[in-house]
């Protein structure tokens, strides 16, 4: 195409020639391997970057010269442990010193794994406190860890949990984190405001999102700048998309039309293999037809 011709292009058109950028959490994609093994399986598949739990298990000596050579990123790793991370929570005062010093170990972490993000959860509810006082909690905690990131260009996403499902099908023996506390988007984009970071942003995961409130779309649309990463699963099951109610062909256009520019990570269980199932979700990402708004 001659230049002036693609300059011609309405802004549109240009957005959906370039593809989405997809990663993979590798635990749930390819369970019980390596994570050497896992980093194969997702350049196997043609994605480029990859998700990791539990960064304090891994050796980034061994990790990061293998990513390099098969081309992969390390998208995020995850700071302050898991969704109830006890004693280094946000909702309790209390446990702030013990937040913040999971956030320094997590960003030398970012920094050794050569990433820029990491993934920060509420934890759960405090018994005796406010659903206010808990809120103020996590702005405050999320202003100091601001201190400590910024140091390291490591941008905090804090994610957005369900305290629906009867079961978290990632954890089918646990708990359901029925008393997580960040669990609408409404408030989570509040609290982005309210601190005024540039590194503090909100890990949307579709799943989840989806079973408490919906409206998936809309909330792309008018919150696309605060989202820092986006998780994909089908509800109900968390399956890959197309074996649930989610209309992913036309949220995934929604997130491409959005201007979006981060990752968009695969966090499902696949129903069948998965090579297979990521192949299918890679074409449903990168289909061209637009939205109407």
């Amino acid at each position: 195409m001659h230049r002036r011709a693609l300059l011609n292009l309405p802004l549109l058109a240009l957005a959906k020639t370039t593809a989405m950028k997809l990663s993979v959490r590798v635990e749930p994609l390819f369970p019980g391997l390596p994570l050497t093994t896992q980093l194969e399986k997702v350049a196997k598949a043609g994605y480029h970057g990859y998700e990791f739990g539990d960064w304090r298990a891994a050796n980034p000596k061994q990790i990061v010269p293998l990513q390099r050579k098969l081309g992969l990123e390390c998208v995020c790793l995850v700071g302050n442990r898991g969704v109830n991370p006890k004693g280094m929570g946000l909702c309790d005062p209390a446990e702030r010193p013990g937040f913040l010093a999971e956030i320094q170990a997590s960003a030398e972490a970012a920094q050794k794994f050569e990433t820029k993000k990491m993934v920060v959860l509420s934890g759960f509810k405090i018994p005796g406190m406010t659903r206010a006082e808990q809120h103020a909690s996590m702005v405050e905690g999320m202003k100091r860890a601001h201190d400590i990131v910024a140091k390291y260009d490591v941008t905090m996403i804090v994610e957005v949990i369900n305290t629906l499902a009867k079961i978290e099908p990632l954890n089918p023996k646990g708990d359901n984190h029925a008393n997580y506390f960040l669990d609408r988007t409404p408030e989570a984009f509040a609290m982005v405001r309210e601190v005024g970071s540039p590194y503090f942003q909100i890990l949307y995961d579709l799943y989840h999102v989806q079973i408490m409130e919906g409206n998936l779309i809309e909330t792309i649309r008018e919150n696309i700048a605060n989202i820092g990463h986006i998780h994909v699963a089908d509800v109900p099951g968390r399956h890959e998309p197309g074996t649930g109610e989610i209309n992913y062909a036309n949220v995934f256009r929604a997130i491409r039309e959005s201007g979006y520019k981060g990752y968009v990570g695969m966090e499902y269980i696949p129903s069948k293999d998965a090579i297979k199932t990521l192949a299918a979700v890679k074409a449903l990402a990168n289909s061209s037809s637009s939205l109407p708004r």
